[in-house]
């Protein structure tokens, strides 16, 4: 009886792939880990969305000062943290498991939106909250003059709502997974058996 071509095929393709799977075990803890950050990192943007639409829309000095310093606070400590483990974590997940980095259009489109919003965060958001916090440090009592608020606060609100979106739009991705498979020689488009497992709905690179 002559094999199939799944037959022949599998033994090389599996000896090939196995070495770069990650153990059932490894991937749940690393699928939980992804998950924490990405939620967080989620939740993070909404709230300096939340304290920049307060600050925008307060006709009160002292609410505006403690909306942007508390902007500065939740960023300094958490934008980094939570963007670089969201990030690589979710590298790890897709070179870890069958979905790979770039054999799908929606993991690979992922990959890029979450690297860019992570430079995002990191310099551009970082930077408009720096300035909405020397603000408030410059007029430490009374009221803030509207020429010296300048366009920080509408900066504080445009650059989070972005981001909000953005990795809106992941989750989306990581749901409805449009876009199949990538063609490449040898292969047929289409999911791989037994991947569904590592599929998840987070903002993330990995396409889970």
């Amino acid at each position: 009886m002559r094999p199939s071509t799944e037959a022949v095929a599998a033994p090389g393709a599996g000896r090939r792939s196995a070495g770069r799977r990650l153990s059932p075990g490894a991937r749940k803890r690393l699928v939980v880990l992804h998950v924490v950050a990405s939620v967080s990192w989620l939740a993070l943007m909404l709230c300096l969305l939340t304290l920049a639409v307060t600050a925008l829309t307060t006709d009160d000095a002292d609410r505006l000062r403690t909306a942007y310093r508390a902007m500065g606070l939740l960023g300094d400590a958490l934008i980094l943290p939570l963007s670089l483990l969201t990030f690589l974590s979710g590298v790890a997940l897709g070179l870890g498991t069958s979905w790979g980095l770039f054999r799908y259009y929606w993991v690979s489109t992922k990959f890029w939106l979450t690297l860019g919003a992570m430079a995002a965060s990191v310099f551009a958001l970082t930077a408009r909250l720096h300035d909405a916090v020397r603000v408030a440090d410059a007029h430490p009592t009374g009221p803030i003059p509207v020429a010296d608020l300048g366009f920080v606060r509408y900066n504080t609100v445009i650059v989070p709502a972005v981001a909000l979106a953005l990795y809106l739009f992941n989750v989306i991705l990581s749901v409805y997974k449009p876009w199949g498979r990538r063609k490449a020689a040898g292969t047929r488009p289409g999911r791989i058996p037994g991947a569904s497992g590592a599929a998840g709905a987070v903002p993330g690179p990995e396409g889970r």
